[in-house]
């Protein structure tokens, strides 16, 4: 969001120097500069509504149709589109280039968000991965197009944000479209969430029925054994046999032990159970 607020104030002065080309032979200096300055500014990486000014599409089929033709290609195209027709295209100023290649990292960006260097190194036709790692931390990153993170281990570019791009004439429609069945599809599926939902909290409400009902059903219990003289089952002193015997048998051992003590013999220094 940033960069689309930062090119705006820029887009709007382009499309108010477009808007007095008048598309005649006189224009062509005024429309080359045009575009030369548009393409390359730091902050416009938008062309669209520039393109879409009348004057501009009555230039298409004249002498100056190469620069609208190389303005398109920096809305919609790459690098390589550039490559594939630079003999009918005005030639890139450095400035430029780097424009070009910076809007060919947001295309890519569009169909993937973990992006190899391979990929990137042939689109970009850089030579070496030391120039394509400068290229996206300087003119990306920083330049704020695009977020991310760079895997040298695994040589690839993790892309978290990127900066849109003109739409293709056409693909607008297409998006409608796509955006129409997303939503026809979320209408079919929002009754059965609901119904998800409803059968969670009526299995959470039959759970805590249940817990009470068992909770009531022990507490019953517990007083009818009370009731009929039998002892408390969840008191401390109520012991198993094995807990009466082995009471009784130190109850012994300890009178035998006193009566030992109380003769008061000095050979009674060994004391057994009885």
């Amino acid at each position: 969001m940033e960069i689309e607020e930062r090119q705006a104030q820029f887009i709007q002065q382009f499309v108010e120097q477009a808007s007095a080309i008048d598309g005649g032979p006189a224009s062509s200096p005024s429309l080359a500069r045009l575009v030369v300055e548009s393409t390359s500014h730091p902050s416009v990486f938008s062309f669209g509504e520039i393109l879409a000014l009348p004057n501009l599409l009555q230039v298409q089929g004249t002498e100056n149709s190469a620069y609208v033709d190389l303005l398109k290609l920096f809305a919609y195209g790459t690098w390589k589109d550039y490559k594939g027709k630079s003999s009918v295209l005005p030639q890139l100023k450095p400035h430029q280039i780097v424009k070009l290649k910076q809007l060919t990292v947001l295309t890519v960006a569009e169909t993937s968000k973990v992006v190899s260097y391979n990929t990137l190194l042939e689109e970009l036709e850089f030579s070496n991965v030391r120039e394509l790692e400068d290229f996206l931390i300087d003119e990306c990153l920083y330049a704020g197009i695009i977020k991310g993170k760079l895997d040298q281990s695994k040589r690839c570019f993790q892309i978290e944000f990127a900066a849109g791009r003109d739409l293709v004439p056409g693909e607008l429609e297409a998006v409608i479209e796509t955006a129409k069945n997303w939503l026809a599809t979320s209408d079919n599926l929002l009754p059965l969430i609901e119904d998800k939902i409803r059968q969670a909290n009526e299995m959470d409400q039959l759970e805590k029925q249940h817990q009470m009902d068992v909770k009531e059903n022990i507490e019953i219990a517990r007083k009818n054994l009370h009731s009929n003289g039998h002892p408390d089952i969840s008191s401390p002193r109520f012991l198993d046999d094995g807990d009466l015997d082995n009471q009784d048998e130190r109850f012994h051992y300890k009178k035998t032990t006193k009566a030992r003590r109380s003769t008061g013999g000095r050979s009674a220094t060994r004391y057994t159970r009885m």
